[in-house]
C-alpha cells in the first residue's frame, strides 16, 4: 500500500531537521576535541601569588570518612597568610570535629529545609564578608587537590581577574570494572577535552565542579544561595551571562574517586545527567538571547556547548534517528537524512577516537572499548526517568574510604 505523500514529506521534513540538528552539535564536540589536541601553553608568568588574601571554603555535608585527607592535601599548599574554611552544612557525623583537629576553621550551618552545596558556599562567603580575601577557592570535600593546584588557580584568578576551572577528574579504583573505565573516559572528554579545546579557541568554558578560583568581587556579583543540583554549572553560566568568563586551567588537577557501590554510582550519574539536561533546556534560551542581546559571540559557543547532550546520550540519540531513518529510506528511496546522520556520525567517531588516542588510553584500554554499547545502554533508563521524573533535589552520593590515585 502506497503511503501518503504529504505524510512521507512531513516525516521526512522532521527526519531532515533532526538530522541536522544532531549534525551540529556533533560538530560542535568534533570541533573541541580537535582543537583539544594541539598543545596550549601557559598563559601567565609567576606572579606574587604568596602575598594574595587567599580563602579556600570547603563545603562538607558528612564527610568525616573523607574529610581529613582532602584538608592536609589543601594545607600542604597554602601559604601562613591563606586562610583554610569548612562550612559543616547539615552534619549529624564528626565532620566538624575533625575539620577543626586538621588545623581548619569550622562555620557550621543548620537548615533542614535549604540543602544543597550552593546554600553551604553562599553560607561561607558571607562568613568572609568582614574581611575578604582577594581570592576564593572552592573545592569539594571528597577530592584530592594535586600539588600546585592551589597556585595554579590563584595565579590564573589573578591574572585574568575572572573565575578559573581546574581539570577535575574521576579517577578509578585498583579493582575497578570496565564500566567504570568507560565512565572515567567520558568524564575525562567533558572536565578535560572538551574545555581545553574551548580554551585553544579562546572561549569560555563550563565550571565543572571542585577546584574554582574566583575574585572577590566576581563570586559576590552572583547568588549562589539555591538548591540546584548542578550548581556548578549553573554558577559559571550566571558569572559568564554576566560578563565574568570562566578560563580553564589545564595545569591544575583535582581528583575524585568514582563511587564503588552501586546505588551511589546510580546516585551520582542520576544528579549529574538530570541536572546537566535541565540545565541545557533552562539555559541555552536565556544564553541566546542574550548573545542577541549583548552582541556577544562567546554567549552564542557557550549556547552550542551546552547544546551537547551527555556523550552517552549523544550516540543514543544518534543510532536511534540513524535506525528510523535507514528504515524510512528503503521504503521511500529518501536518504537525505541518512546522509546527515552519516556524517555526523563520522565527525562523532574522529572526535571520540581522536580524544581517545591522545587522552583516554590509560583509562579505556582497547580490550575495554567493546563495553561501551553496555555502558550506554546502562544509562538509558537514567534518561528515560528524566522524561518522566526528573531528579530536582540535591542528593549527597555515599563516600568511599579508598586512596585517590595520581591521575
Amino acid at each position: 500500500m502506497a503511503m501518503n505523500p504529504y505524510l512521507v514529506l512531513g516525516i521526512d521534513g522532521v527526519l531532515i531537521v533532526s538530522a541536522l540538528g544532531l549534525l551540529v552539535l556533533s560538530l560542535v564536540l568534533f570541533v573541541e576535541c580537535i582543537a583539544a589536541l594541539f598543545p596550549v601553553p601557559s598563559q601567565f608568568s609567576e606572579n606574587n601569588w604568596q602575598n594574595t588574601k587567599v580563602t579556600v571554603l570547603v563545603p562538607a555535608h558528612n564527610e568525616e570518612v573523607v574529610i581529613s585527607s582532602t584538608l592536609l592535601n589543601i594545607k600542604l599548599q597554602l601559604q601562613k597568610q591563606h586562610h583554610l574554611v569548612v562550612i559543616a552544612d547539615n552534619c549529624s557525623d564528626a565532620t566538624a570535629e575533625i575539620a577543626r583537629a586538621a588545623g581548619a576553621t569550622v562555620i557550621e550551618r543548620h537548615d533542614p529545609l535549604l540543602t544543597g552545596k550552593g546554600y553551604a558556599l553562599d553560607y561561607g562567603l558571607r562568613f568572609l564578608e568582614s574581611e575578604p580575601p582577594d581570592v576564593v577557592v572552592f573545592v569539594d570535600a571528597d577530592c584530592k587537590v594535586e600539588p600546585g593546584a592551589i597556585k595554579k588557580l590563584i595565579q590564573y584568578a589573578i591574572a585574568t581577574k575572572r573565575p578559573v576551572q581546574a581539570t577535575y577528574l574521576m579517577t578509578k579504583a585498583s579493582n575497578s570494572s570496565p564500566k567504570e573505565s568507560v565512565s572515567a573516559f567520558a568524564f575525562k572528554v567533558k572536565n578535560l577535552v572538551r574545555p581545553l579545546g574551548l580554551a585553544q579557541l579562546k572561549m569560555p568554558c563550563l565550571l565543572t565542579g571542585t577546584g574554582m578560583a574566583f575574585p572577590w568581587s566576581v563570586i559576590r556579583s552572583v547568588d549562589l544561595a539555591s538548591g540546584y543540583i548542578v550548581e556548578d554549572m549553573k554558577l559559571g553560566l550566571d558569572l559568564t551571562i554576566a560578563g565574568y568568563v570562566p578560563v580553564f586551567c589545564p595545569q591544575a588537577y583535582v581528583t575524585a574517586l568514582l563511587p564503588q557501590q552501586a546505588q551511589a554510582t546510580k546516585s551520582q550519574r542520576t544528579r549529574w545527567e538530570h541536572g546537566h539536561l535541565k540545565t541545557l533546556l533552562t539555559y541555552v534560551p536565556v544564553l541566546l538571547k542574550a548573545s542577541v542581546a549583548q552582541k556577544r559571540l562567546d554567549l552564542l559557543i557557550s549556547a552550542l556547548d551546552m547544546c551537547v547532550p551527555p556523550l552517552s546520550l549523544l550516540i543514543f540519540i544518534w543510532l536511534l534517528l540513524m535506525a528510523i531513518s535507514l528504515v524510512f529510506a528503503v521504503l521511500t528511496a529518501l536518504w537525505m537524512p541518512v546522509t546527515f546522520l552519516s556524517t555526523a556520525g563520522l565527525f562523532l567517531l574522529i572526535a571520540i577516537l581522536g580524544a581517545w588516542v591522545k587522552f583516554g588510553r590509560t583509562d579505556l584500554p582497547l580490550q575495554e572499548l567493546l563495553t561501551v554499547p553496555f555502558y550506554i545502554l546502562w544509562k538509558i533508563p537514567i534518561y528515560l526517568k528524566f522524561l518522566v521524573q526528573p531528579q530536582n533535589k540535591w542528593i549527597r552520593t555515599e563516600r568511599d574510604s579508598v586512596n585517590i590515585s595520581e591521575p
